[in-house]
C-alpha cells in the first residue's frame, strides 16, 4: 500500500501563553524537517452536533505519510521542546488521522 496523508489533530487549552510562546517559536521548524505543513487553527469552533465543543484551541497539521508524522512525534528535538507545551497547555488530545488512499 502506497503512503497516504496524514493528518495530526490537536485539541488543547492553553493556561500559560508565555510558555505556550516557547513552543510555538520552536515548532514550525521541525514540523518542516519531518515533511510536515500546518494547515489551520481554531480558538473558537463550533460543534454542530454531540454533547459539548472542545475546550479551547483545536490545530491541524498535515504530513505526507504515517512515517513522517510518527518521525516528527519521536524526534527528540520535538520531544524536547513539547515540554513547553506540555508546561504550558493542558492537553485534550492529540489524534493521528489517515488519510484516503489513492484510487485507481
Amino acid at each position: 500500500m502506497p503512503d497516504v496523508p496524514c493528518f495530526m489533530i490537536a485539541n488543547f487549552v492553553v493556561h500559560d501563553a508565555e510558555t505556550y510562546r516557547k513552543y510555538e517559536k520552536g515548532f514550525f521548524p521541525i514540523l518542516k524537517r519531518h515533511g510536515g505543513e500546518f494547515f489551520t487553527f481554531d480558538d473558537q469552533s463550533d460543534t454542530l452536533e454531540g454533547s459539548s465543543p472542545p475546550p479551547g484551541r483545536i490545530v491541524i497539521f498535515k504530513f505526507p505519510s504515517e512515517k513522517n508524522a510518527r518521525a516528527w512525534w519521536a524526534d527528540p528535538d520535538y520531544q524536547a521542546l513539547s515540554e513547553h507545551r506540555r508546561a504550558g497547555t493542558n492537553m485534550e488530545f492529540l489524534t493521528l488521522v489517515h488519510g484516503l488512499p489513492p484510487r485507481d
